[in-house]
């Protein structure tokens, strides 16, 4: 394993601890977005780049848009 694996897998499981951590939703969702990136950054690393492709697109962009709106719609009903 090269250093640079090493590194990419200790910040993936320090960025599921911040997931975890995080109390408030809108906090989670947006550490959540971060989590997503380093996710990507160790799939590159690993050389796989079209789970690379996929992981950026649903937990950067899909998954915080759709977890935003449900908060929003949330927070006007109250």
């Amino acid at each position: 394993m090269i250093p640079l694996q090493v590194v990419a897998i200790v910040l993936v499981g320090l960025g599921g601890l911040a997931v975890v951590a995080a109390r408030d939703p809108l906090r989670q969702a947006l550490v959540l977005g971060v989590y997503g990136l380093t996710l990507v950054i160790l799939f590159v690393v690993l050389q796989a780049p079209d789970v690379a492709l996929s992981e950026l697109v649903v937990s950067t962009v899909a998954f915080p848009f759709i977890l935003f709106t449900a908060l929003a719609k949330m927070r006007d009903r109250e």
